[in-house]
Order: structure tokens, then C-alpha cells, then sequence
């Protein structure tokens, strides 16, 4: 159970950074080596966390430009002491995102070491 409880938390600090733009917020609960990736206009698109720390920085936070807050865990999955899963709901205005979370625990603490995404305009 306490490993449930922590892939949330990591997850509520993802809703927060997304919301406030939040580079360092993403920081604390990406991967170093986490992959980003959708399909979009029939393009695979794959960030790396550089790239997508580059973009997050270079927008107007939700936060900044008053948008209301919509974010929403579907369904958390603990698959073993080290693999988990996470369904989860969130928007940037005007896109509204279901995002596919793998999440791996490592030196004693769950990160986000992929994020596969959907939006819907």
C-alpha cells in the first residue's frame, strides 16, 4: 500500500508542475532518461527530458494564465517492488490529455520513466 501511496504522490507533484510550469517540479519526478511520446497529426513524436524541460519553460504556465485545473488518476497499477503503471487525465488549454505513466522505483524512490499521451483538441 505504501507504494501505492507514493506513485500518487509522485503524481500530484506531475499534476503540480504541469499546471505551474514547473521545470524543476518535473525535475523531482522524471527520469533522467525518461521518453515522452504520442502520435500526433500521424507523426510519432519522442522527447527526451531535455527537450520537453525546453518546451515547458519556453509556454505560459495553466497557472499563469488563470485556466481552470482538470487533472485526474484513472487507475494506479504496482506490477512488482520496481514497475508501475498509471493512468491519468490532464489538460493544457485548449488540448485535454490522457497520458500512460510507467513508472520505475529506483534508489528507494518512484520516478516517471515513460510517458505515452493522447490529446484531444
Amino acid at each position: 500500500m505504501q507504494d501505492e501511496q507514493d506513485i500518487r504522490a509522485v503524481i500530484a507533484g506531475y499534476f503540480e508542475a504541469l499546471y505551474r510550469g514547473d521545470v524543476a517540479g518535473f525535475r523531482r519526478v522524471l527520469h533522467p532518461q525518461v521518453r515522452l511520446s504520442s502520435v500526433t497529426d500521424g507523426t510519432l513524436v519522442n522527447l527526451d527530458l531535455e527537450t520537453y524541460m525546453g518546451m515547458v519553460a519556453a509556454r505560459p504556465s495553466s497557472a499563469s494564465r488563470s485556466d481552470p485545473r482538470e487533472d485526474e488518476i484513472v487507475s494506479v497499477s504496482v506490477a512488482s517492488p520496481t514497475t508501475a503503471h498509471a493512468r491519468v487525465k490532464d489538460m493544457y488549454l485548449p488540448k485535454r490529455f490522457v497520458n500512460e505513466l510507467s513508472l520505475i522505483k529506483i534508489d528507494g524512490r518512484w520516478q516517471i520513466i515513460a510517458k505515452v499521451w493522447h490529446f484531444f483538441a
